[in-house]
């Protein structure tokens, strides 16, 4: 058995890393077409110093473990699903059936095969990815001068036992500088009490932000309609809070390219302050399940060892393992939007898919490999 096991896992290695490596230079390419508009661009703070094609380079490279990550387990159908039906269409799997491999065996052998997939997903998504989007975003930002948090800003809450704080941040440099900081506090009835501009600042160490070159104004009969505003320009404030660096940076990250724990400390900060959680817990459950998929696609992929082939008829079962793959993709990203949407449970929106794609491949398993 540990022959067969030993063949099998060896075929399917070697065709999920070329799989995964053609897609992969698909993918590099059009990175690299998406930043040739950028290429020649000085620096903003130093303007000697070029965007040039090494750091292209260096910028798309770094995007390349995400991608991985997205790629892995449609990679690990393709090439199994090639390597199954290539091995039938020779006859060589029913040597192995008439050698002792049943149905049972072989899923069993498939699923060893699916968890190796499973810990190389979740390692690369949870520690790889991250790292490296984060690399890539400052490598980007050198040039840009700060690193960009959308159109409005990075919107953030903050919890205090007299006050409730709004902020927003316009921008954060690679070496964490803040920008264009406002700041808008409310009492425990929830008017406005004051606000605040600042050019810039800085997180410290100690739980506080020093703001310089602030304006602040201060409501003395917040409520009411004769309020008096009180107008200030301080050369540098002090701010008390127990927002860090690492949850103003979470704004570079799309959430999918979180860390599972990174994700889940932000979200109860989120409902701590009572933000709404609904995208980045449904995110949180794909982080969750999406390594479990490889586990799917193997198990979707055994049927194909026990299809009868003609000659030259393996590239059509090739080419319906690459659209399986390609709709569990789109199907994945589909049911999040909708989920969101609908407000359905996190859990339910990111296991949808792969609960759909569990029982088609245990579907197709019980009727064309037992039952046939």
């Amino acid at each position: 058995m540990k022959t067969i096991r030993r063949l099998i896992y060896g075929e399917v290695f070697s065709a999920v890393f070329f799989v995964l490596l053609a897609f992969l230079s698909l993918f590099f390419f059009f990175d690299f077409v998406d930043e040739l508009p950028d290429i020649g661009k000085a620096s903003v703070l130093d303007p000697e110093r070029v965007y040039g094609l090494p750091d292209a380079l260096l910028y798309v490279g770094l995007l390349m473990p995400s991608r991985i990550y997205e790629l892995l387990p449609i990679a690990v159908l393709i090439g199994s699903v090639f390597v199954l039906a290539r091995l039938a269409q020779g006859s060589e799997y029913t040597i192995l059936r008439t050698s002792g491999l049943g149905p049972w065996r072989a899923l069993r052998t498939l699923l060893g095969l699916g968890t190796v997939f499973v810990l190389l997903t979740f390692a690369i998504g949870d520690y790889l990815a991250p790292l490296a989007d984060r690399g890539a975003q400052l490598h980007k930002s050198r040039f840009q001068g700060v690193i960009s948090l959308g159109q409005t800003g990075a919107w953030l809450k903050e919890k205090q036992p007299y006050s409730n704080f709004s902020v927003n941040v316009g921008s954060m440099s690679p070496q964490g500088d803040l920008g264009n900081v406002r700041l808008f506090e409310f009492n425990n009835q929830g008017f406005l009490v004051s606000t605040l501009h600042a050019q810039s600042g800085r997180i410290e160490a100690d739980e506080s932000w020093t703001l310089r070159q602030v304006e602040r104004r201060e409501f003395d009969a917040a409520g009411q309609q004769s309020a008096k505003v009180q107008r200030n320009t301080l050369e540098s404030f002090r701010w008390p809070t127990s927002l860090n660096t690492e949850m103003v940076s979470v704004a570079l990250l799309k959430p999918e390219r979180m860390r599972t724990a990174d994700l889940f400390a932000y979200i109860r900060h989120l409902e701590a302050n009572g933000q709404t959680a609904q995208r980045h817990e449904i995110e949180f459950w794909r982080k969750v399940f999406y390594p479990l998929s490889c586990l799917v696609m193997v198990v979707l992929a055994l049927p194909f060892a026990y299809l009868h082939f003609r000659s030259g008829s393996i590239t059509g079962y090739v080419f319906g393992g690459v659209m399986i793959g390609i709709s569990f993709f789109l199907l994945n990203n589909v049911f999040g939007y909708i989920g969101n949407l609908n407000q359905w449970q996190p859990w339910l929106a990111a296991a949808s898919p792969a609960l759909i794609y569990s029982v088609f491949s245990l579907g197709a398993f019980g009727w064309l490999v037992l039952k046939r």
